[in-house]
């Protein structure tokens, strides 16, 4: 991707109605927002060092208060703005073909390949199921589940509290199973349907200065709480995938944890995009390949599980947490480039063209385009001829050596 934003000196405008061609001005542009790619990168970035200092907690409470903070916030953030862009999702032939190729397809590949790993690695009687998502594999059985849900939720009249009593519900409810993990998929289902209704202006609020301020004493805050609930509070909370029954706590605390760490996630995760740059860095183009590092990290991470990598005691010194950071996003980076993303493409998005029937409705919408983008150029044409009579006329002047002012100087232009 490009960058939007030319220097004065280069700035270009573009063609006219009149001068383009049908098919460009049916096209409308697709630019990328650079502040979403960046999102994106950070989040999947914190999700690795996540599961990196996920190895290390014991006797560590430094990197345990940083560790509750990081769960509070960094999948809950990039689960917004994957409910933020299944918006246009609407059960059509090319969104369900979309699910699939790009959802439906990686998990199974996947499930199957951390499946052997670990067969290999750890227990050779681990069997593949399809229907116990290995891992961090939850979350493309949610996404699968929530994008097919997305018309439901744009129809009902308040959503977000019916999510959210859908997500207390299902934390009182052990039966629920580990099938697909469910308990996940409910549990973040609110931070889904919030991404679902929000809008730009409201990503605009949180890139305030004022916000940005702000965030600094609140993530202050946020440390110290998370600090204070080691010794009262299990880490399991976090990770949204269990019952209170399960964590041994009473019934009534399942309703009132699950609303407060949905409150603490979108305020966390408003001063995370507080801080999100909004113009093109050095990682804005990974952005586009998240979910190749989140699918592919998870195998080394494991590796050095299953092999026994984090139990030397260096991990646990300051130092060695300073590294494993490093090193996880370091990992994470390389995961999301280009030339992953080129060897991978066959299994993490699939075309797949030859298992799905041929949309209908596709040439049809082609050539209505062009109809109207003939229609268009007739009454034009058809517009422009007084205005052609009149500068043929005796006595008219002639302007067609005059320069032009460049329509749209010194603004932003695609490219």
């Amino acid at each position: 991707m490009t960058s939007s934003l030319r220097s004065h000196g280069d700035l270009k405008s573009p063609p006219s109605p009149d001068q383009q061609t049908p098919q460009a001005r049916a096209q409308p542009s697709r630019q990328r927002d650079a502040f979403f790619d960046n999102a994106k990168f950070l989040a999947i970035a914190l999700v690795g060092i996540g599961h990196s200092w996920g190895q290390i907690l014991n006797g560590n409470p430094t990197v345990e208060a940083l560790y509750r903070v990081l769960y509070t916030f960094h999948m809950p953030a990039f689960i917004i703005i994957s409910g933020y862009f299944s918006r246009s999702f609407d059960g059509s032939p090319r969104r369900v073909k979309r699910l699939i190729t790009g959802v439906v397809v990686p998990y199974i590949v996947f499930e199957t390949a951390y499946a052997l790993h670990r067969r290999f690695s750890e227990d050779p009687s681990n069997d593949i199921s399809l229907l116990d998502p290995t891992y961090l594999l939850w979350f493309l059985c949610a996404l699968f589940v929530w994008r097919l849900t997305t018309p439901i939720w744009q129809t009902l009249r308040w959503p977000l509290p019916v999510s959210l009593v859908i997500a207390a519900l299902a934390s009182v409810t052990p039966t629920i199973g580990n099938d697909l993990n469910m308990q996940r998929v409910l549990q973040f289902l609110p931070c889904f349907v919030l991404g679902l209704m929000l809008r730009p202006e409201h990503f605009q609020l949180v890139r305030r200065r004022s916000v940005r301020i702000l965030s600094v004493p609140v993530v202050a805050a946020a440390l110290a709480i998370a600090w204070w609930s080691m010794p009262r509070m299990q880490t399991d909370w976090f990770y949204r995938n269990a019952s209170v029954e399960d964590l041994s706590a009473p019934w009534w605390s399942g309703p009132i944890v699950t609303v407060a760490l949905f409150g603490c996630s979108v305020v966390l995760t408003a001063c995370f995009f507080s801080w999100v740059p909004g113009r093109r860095m050095w990682f804005t183009t990974l952005g586009a390949g998240t979910i190749y590092g989140y699918l592919l990290h998870g195998f080394l991470s494991k590796e050095a599980t299953f092999s026994g990598w984090f139990h030397d005691a260096w991990w646990d010194t300051p130092l060695g947490g300073i590294v494993l950071t490093v090193l996880a996003a370091t990992v994470i980076t390389l995961l999301c480039t280009k030339p992953v993303q080129r060897v991978m493409r066959y299994v993490v998005e699939p075309k797949m063209d030859w298992a799905f029937k041929r949309d209908a409705g596709a040439g049809a919408r082609s050539r209505e385009q062009r109809a109207r983008g003939e229609a268009r150029d007739t009454s034009a044409a058809a517009a422009s001829g007084p205005k052609a009579a009149a500068d043929d006329a005796p006595g008219a002047s002639d302007t067609s050596s005059t320069p032009t002012t460049p329509s749209g100087s010194g603004g932003k232009v695609s490219v």
